[in-house]
């Protein structure tokens, strides 16, 4: 059951940042990552083959769903 998801953003100025969310409930990896997805949709758009983010600040690299 996963606890945590973590989104891996790239900003334009090259850093890397890794934001970590905790989730209320606890799921599997599938609903997990459904999950990311429709929050992705929320927060980036997609364009030229990257999810850009609506602030402005860099691109969606990806997602991980992690039980420490």
């Amino acid at each position: 059951m996963t606890k945590t998801l973590i989104i891996l953003i790239l900003l334009f100025d090259g850093e890397l940042v890794k934001q970590k969310f905790e989730l209320p409930v606890k799921m599997s990896v599938y609903e997990c990552l459904a999950f990311s997805e429709q929050y992705r949709d929320v927060i980036a758009i997609y364009k030229d083959n990257r999810y850009y983010l609506k602030d402005g600040r860099g691109t969606i690299q990806g997602f991980i769903c992690w039980q420490p």
